[in-house]
């Protein structure tokens, strides 16, 4: 028995010195002294040989080698496994969000575009100012644009109308058929967009960029086809650096990227106001700056514009232009082309109450509708 154990002393020595890993395994104590036996007992012959017989020898256990370690993926199949990943998130079926019912009819009643509304001239505004938007979503302006479908709808100062534009301009692309629309309030310092459709504050985009909610928790589905709304969430005292963080650039990819028909519209803070809007501008792929016509000075417009560093699409939109014909309701529709970015449309069909001009900005920061002055009539529409 004692050479059988020097035996497999001896074997798991040799596979440490092999290096491989082999657990210390306790040596038996030695055997405590045999009392004297009592008098043996007659037995058979087969017992008798039985007894004398040595006990069996013990079955030596297989150490397994161990497992060599896997080869570390590059680069590039590191990249197309986390999109294979991302792809896979995406096709799984996502948790329903909450259901909001709009008044649509005290809504209308206060000069926002209703879906199933008699066609106003407001609502031919709208028509006219969102082509241009769709047309760089879907890749048709003069160059490719990433994240065309984020658009950012801001002013220079507060009061020129800036929710009211992107609210309006969110219900007229829900009109689409081909497209759906997310409303994003992003004016943290002082949202609105709830408080004008006539729905409660509730947690929303700064509560995504914390990591206290998931989207389903806080996007709202309207009665509105295709329109949805994204609110701002609770106040927060660093929400600046919320909007600057890697957990916003990664949400705007997310949206962006998520569903290809999807145009998602922010209603931003003013510009020359807060810094949010300025972090958030970064970020776009198109801008519109709402200008409140006859009071927003040119020069407080350009200084705004300045401040726009990156998105490549820039967009002025002159509000609340008094309409001239105060008598009649007809249509009007035409460009004016120029070089570059030179052209506007708008519209100055009577029906009284205000009209919308839009311009895209040229290099200089200027557009045909400028800030604080009438369009010329070959640019009206």
């Amino acid at each position: 028995m004692s050479s059988l154990i020097e035996q497999a002393a001896k074997r798991l020595e040799q596979l440490r010195q092999a290096g491989i890993e082999v657990p210390d395994v306790p040596t038996p104590a030695a055997a405590p002294a045999v009392a004297q036996a009592p008098a043996p007992v007659a037995l058979g012959t087969r017992a008798a040989a039985l007894a004398a017989a040595p006990a069996p020898a013990p079955v030596p256990v297989p150490v397994p080698a161990p497992a060599a370690a896997a080869p570390a993926l590059s680069a590039a199949a590191t990249a197309a496994l986390a999109a294979s990943i991302a792809e896979a998130r995406r096709a799984e079926p996502q948790p329903a969000s909450r259901r909001v019912d709009l008044d649509l009819v005290a809504i209308g009643a206060s000069g926002i575009v209703t879906p199933n509304a008699p066609r106003t001239r407001m609502a031919d505004q709208y028509r006219v100012i969102k082509r241009p938007l769709i047309a760089n979503v879907m890749g048709k302006g003069a160059a490719t644009i990433k994240h065309a479908n984020l658009i950012m709808v801001t002013s220079a100062l507060a009061g020129e109308g800036k929710s009211f534009t992107a609210i309006n301009l969110a219900m007229s692309i829900a009109a689409e058929l081909d497209r759906t629309v997310m409303l994003v309030d992003a004016d943290v310092a002082r949202p609105s967009v709830l408080r004008v459709l006539g729905l409660p504050p509730g947690s929303g985009l700064l509560e995504l960029l914390e990591g206290k909610a998931q989207m389903a928790d806080v996007l709202l589905r309207t009665n509105v086809d295709k329109l949805t709304l994204l609110p701002s969430g609770s106040p927060h005292p660093r929400a600046t650096e919320l909007l600057a963080s890697d957990a916003m650039v990664r949400l705007l990819d997310d949206m962006a990227t998520r569903y290809p028909d999807r145009i998602i519209i922010f209603d931003s803070p003013p510009l020359l106001l807060t810094t949010e809007s300025r972090v958030l501008a970064a970020h776009m792929g198109q801008i519109v700056v709402v200008v409140r016509a006859d009071s927003t000075l040119q020069a407080t417009v350009q200084q705004a514009l300045a401040t726009i560093e990156a998105c490549p699409v820039k967009m002025m939109l002159l509000n609340m232009v008094r309409a001239e014909n105060e008598g009649g309701y007809g249509y009007g529709y035409g460009y004016g082309y120029g070089y570059g970015y030179n052209y506007a449309y708008g519209s100055d069909s009577g029906g009284g109450g205000v009209s919308t001009v839009a311009a895209p900005v040229n290099s200089d920061g200027g557009g045909e509708a400028g800030a604080g002055r009438r369009p010329s009539e070959a640019t009206r529409v």
